[in-house]
């Protein structure tokens, strides 16, 4: 079966969430680090992401990580991941799960 758009996409998400902050226990993805994942009619997957902090420990390798997850998805011809801080991230970009995994629910 030829991976389509919405099967890569779908894909992205699933290795996203294989990919953790070696400070937090929660993958990046409940995390809130990814801002936008785009899928092109080329398969070339880009990724908008941002970190908890400009001056994070994991700025360089991360992004490297992320890229390697995403091109190792069958149909990916290529991946891009760009770092953004604006907006900054904070603990409101977390899914529900995240915030219970950290007990951040009061």
């Amino acid at each position: 079966m030829t991976p389509t758009k919405e099967t890569i996409h779908s894909a992205v998400i699933d290795a996203l969430k294989s990919v953790f902050d070696p400070e937090i226990p929660v993958n990046i993805y409940d995390l809130g680090f990814i801002y936008n994942i785009e899928v092109t009619d080329e398969m070339k997957v880009k990724i908008l992401m941002t970190l908890s902090a400009p001056n994070c420990p994991v700025a360089d390798s991360l992004p490297i990580e992320v890229r390697s997850r995403i091109l190792s998805i069958e149909g990916v011809s290529d991946a891009e991941v760009e770092i953004t801080f604006d907006p900054p991230w904070s603990m409101d970009k977390m899914s529900d799960e995240a915030k219970m995994e950290l007990d951040f629910f009061f």
